[in-house]
């Protein structure tokens, strides 16, 4: 998912940092708010940020000139929402790009807008999807992170396909090849990153539950017991 630094040409970084600013400084605000107002919730944005971290540092080479990885935005959109994962994904690309020389600064956009953005705004649709329709708590939680991590490499490649058309089959035929390179890699990859994280969110629902009912993540014991 990360398009390593200098991959990309120029005309392409200049339009994915332009996309991504405005979701990336609209997620800076709702961070900033969501700590003033709930300063209780900042372990949980931390852990958000780290366990995004941690799992979009697993890289597998795939693409050439890209590479193959969990995410993990699905969770922190299912807690905080997309927007703040915008912002949050921001600050761990960044520091990948520099200290870990995954990624790269020119590329940040478009590594921003797949990741930080797409992903999560997939997510929490799948999240909030699930609910609508009753399903079990940790069906949405599984498919909210597996679908997150699924849809960031859609985006890649389409990222990578207007990049680099196809001398033949142009712009649609270089993101099916792209896809379905990544496809080898990335659907286990995103099974496995939903069941790790139902098992966090069950983790978290013992150990802070308070913190996810004041955010609305879970129902109360009052409303479940009443079904609202």
């Amino acid at each position: 998912m990360h398009i390593a630094e200098g991959f990309l040409p120029i005309t392409d970084c200049v339009v994915w940092y332009a996309l991504s600013a405005p979701f990336v400084v609209h997620g800076a605000r709702q961070v900033i708010k969501q700590s003033k107002e709930d300063p209780e919730s900042r372990l949980l944005l931390a852990a958000a940020g780290a366990f995004t971290f941690v799992l979009s540092s697993i890289k597998l080479p795939s693409v050439t000139g890209s590479s193959s990885h969990p995410t993990g935005t699905g969770l922190g959109a299912v807690l905080f929402r997309p927007p703040v994962m915008a912002f949050l994904s921001t600050i761990v690309l960044i520091f990948q790009a520099l200290l870990l020389a995954h990624g790269g600064i020119t590329t940040l956009g478009a590594n921003v807008f797949s990741m930080g953005i797409a992903g999560p705004w997939v997510g929490y649709t799948c999240w909030r999807l699930s609910s609508r329709l009753g399903w079990n708590q940790n069906v949405g939680v599984f498919s909210a992170l597996a679908f997150a991590d699924l849809s960031t490499y859609v985006v890649t490649s389409v990222q990578l396909g207007i990049a680099f058309p196809d001398p033949v089959s142009g712009l649609l035929g270089s993101v099916a090849k792209f896809m379905s390179i990544f496809a080898i890699s990335q659907i286990p990859l995103a099974i496995a990153e939903g069941i790790l994280g139902v098992l966090v969110f069950r983790l978290l629902t013992d150990v802070a539950r308070p913190e996810l009912e004041r955010l609305g993540v879970i129902k109360t014991a009052e409303h479940a017991k009443t079904g609202a």
